[in-house]
């Protein structure tokens, strides 16, 4: 097996989206469990976690909510979507 590291390139925006993410699901809520259930898959995704921790200064700004939000809508937008998520509709 081939031990070089992987390198996964991403832009400020997904960097700063993914790092929120990841911290509701693993810090904030069991949701991880439920979501992932091979332990095996946590490792990674902690690493991912902490390196983003670890390069993102946004985390720490008191205005980061706002610097989220608009990361998010810069996202949606660069994918064609809708600037803001949807409720999908009510079935009859």
């Amino acid at each position: 097996m081939n031990d070089e590291p992987v390198t996964i390139k991403l832009t400020p925006d997904q960097a700063f989206v993914l790092s929120d993410w990841l911290y509701e699901v693993t810090m904030k809520s069991d949701q991880l469990s439920a979501i992932v259930t091979d332990r095996a898959v946590w490792s990674p995704l902690h690493t991912i976690s902490g390196t983003l921790d670890k390069a993102l200064a946004e985390i720490f700004m008191p205005d980061y909510g706002d610097r989220l939000n608009a990361a998010r809508r810069r996202l949606r937008e660069a994918m064609g979507g809708e600037d803001e998520p949807t409720e999908p509709e009510p079935e009859p």
